[in-house]
């Protein structure tokens, strides 16, 4: 396979990989431990990881069988799986974390070429391509396993990941008119992002740290005013 799918791909599976890795080197006693997310330990957040693994799955079930599987029955039923994985013990929830993962390897591994391309729906309601799990399940992977506050930093983040990444937050508040006259430059790669004769430069990691909510504003260069940025997602 070649191609943008291919090097999605090629993110996810190495997401999964440095995710796996980072839940694998935290001792149990520190997933007690708070993560990046405000109100969430590690524990709950690994508990997401593997629910969210298994609402991507549904996704590929919707694209192969054309059967409606939406990714949560409901933000309810989302966050009682979430809770009933939090509770498990840490053998119990790291099982199951390493688990879904395979789970999901397996389901987007043996998806019929032509289901790729049959539209499913995120929880929001927006139509997208089932070609696009790999993607979320990506950005999920790699953005949270920041979010463990262990070993993994924005810095790890492979740069054409980044790079997409930054072009997809950018373009999302483009869509819904978030962002006008402001550009967006990584000082270390010299890309930029946008048009605008403001300019909020950083080297390519901080500036998608600050982007993600995740990052100090300390590291940005603001040409004027600080800015805050809108959320992400």
């Amino acid at each position: 396979m070649t191609g943008p799918r291919a090097e999605i791909l090629a993110w996810w599976r190495e997401g999964e990989q440095t995710l796996r890795g980072a839940v694998d080197a935290l001792p149990d006693a520190d997933l007690a431990g708070p993560s990046l997310l405000s109100g969430w330990t590690r524990q709950i957040l690994v508990a997401h990881l593997a629910s969210n693994a298994d609402a991507m799955i549904n996704l590929l079930t919707w694209a192969r069988s054309g059967v409606e599987t939406p990714m949560y029955a409901s933000a309810d039923a989302r966050d009682e799986g979430i809770e009933q994985a939090a509770a498990l013990s840490p053998a119990e929830l790291r099982a199951e974390f390493a688990a879904s993962q395979a789970r999901l390897a397996a389901a987007i591994e043996q998806l019929p070429e032509s289901a790729w391309d049959a539209e499913v729906r995120t929880p929001e309601g927006r139509p997208v391509p089932v070609s696009d799990v790999p993607w979320m399940r990506a950005r999920e992977t790699w953005v949270h396993g920041v979010d463990l506050a262990g070993r993994v930093t924005f810095a790890d983040i492979p740069a054409d990941l980044a790079s997409a990444l930054i072009t997809n937050i950018v373009r999302g508040w483009q869509d819904r008119d978030e962002v006008s006259g402001v550009a967006f430059a990584a000082t270390d790669t010299g890309q930029r992002w946008a048009h605008g004769a403001r300019d909020i430069s950083a080297t390519q990691a901080d500036l998608l740290a600050w982007m993600t909510g995740r990052g100090s504003a300390d590291a940005i260069q603001f040409n004027g005013p600080p800015w805050a940025p809108p959320p992400w997602l």
